[in-house]
């Protein structure tokens, strides 16, 4: 509910052409969100109790409907945030709906997402349990860092993304997040070293950085003007989950029958197939007026 809904709030904020900085301001917030949060529920948790942690989850909701409450309602176009074109353009797009679901870019995109998950998904927690069978000692530790180290790239990364897609495409920065996904599981496979891992993750948040961004900016390009943006989120919304759910069981699976090794060089083959699907079939989605 609240990914599409801020990313449509966004939408109404600042329109089609602005929209790809302000996805990236909301990812770098969203990135140092969850940083602070973690810190300060792991802080309770480890002071207080377990329990204080539900109490902290309670209290930040808090300023989060406060901020939300500092959005004034005539600052919001309603008609961009389902996005739609002002009535007096005189380019608007085909409202129907069969029309969005048949649009060529949102279906390849959809499928690219899918792909997405389904390389990555599996990759952190088969990562996590190399790391606690080669160093149970510092296994914790070194699993805590692996989460941080990503959000640090995506709060750093995430604003560029969005002005990088307005100048240079869509199609660039897709390849980069693939191509980063990509050599990421390669990694995985060959490094040993469980402090070395933490580096490697790097690359995720380079793939995370992008793809924040990307996901609704892309959906918001392929479904201005139609009204249904929210219908199109939610379509690529069903595509990450299907590609997520089937990334944990067949990145287990793969993982007990021929071990973690070969896990990850099949996750690299996946976002392989991901980064030709875009440079081969996924056409440029950017809107330049």
């Amino acid at each position: 509910v609240l990914g599409p809904a801020i990313a449509a709030i966004s939408l109404g904020l600042v329109g089609p052409l602005a929209i790809g900085e302000r996805l990236g301001r909301n990812a770098r917030f969203a990135s140092l969100g969850n940083g602070v949060a973690a810190a300060v529920m792991g802080t309770a948790g480890y002071l207080l109790s377990s329990r204080s942690v539900f109490l902290v989850t309670f209290l930040l909701a808090i300023p989060t409907l406060i901020a939300l409450s500092r959005i004034r309602e005539q600052e919001v176009d309603i008609r961009r945030c389902h996005g739609e074109m002002p009535p007096e353009a005189a380019d608007r797009a085909d409202t129907n709906i069969w029309h969005l679901i048949r649009q060529r870019p949102l279906i390849v995109f959809a499928l690219s997402v899918l792909l997405l998950q389904l390389a990555n998904a599996a990759m952190m927690p088969l990562m996590a349990s190399a790391v606690t069978a080669r160093s149970s000692q510092w296994a914790t530790v070194l699993v805590a860092f692996c989460i941080v180290v990503p959000q640090a790239i995506v709060a750093l990364l995430s604003p560029t993304v969005g002005r990088k897609a307005q100048l240079w495409g869509r199609r660039p920065l897709l390849l980069i997040g693939f191509g980063a996904l990509m050599i990421r599981g390669l990694l995985f496979a060959t490094v040993r070293d469980p402090y070395l891992l933490v580096a490697v993750q790097v690359f995720d948040g380079i793939t995370a950085a992008v793809f924040a961004v990307m996901i609704p900016l892309i959906v918001a390009d392929v479904a201005f003007g139609s009204g249904h943006f929210n219908l199109a989120q939610g379509i690529v919304g069903t595509a990450t989950g299907i590609g997520a759910s089937l990334s944990t069981v067949l990145g287990g699976y793969v993982s007990d029958k021929f071990g973690n090794a070969t896990a990850f060089i099949g996750l690299s083959g996946v976002a392989a197939m991901g980064l030709l699907l875009i440079l081969f079939v996924m056409p440029e989605t950017r809107r330049t007026a």
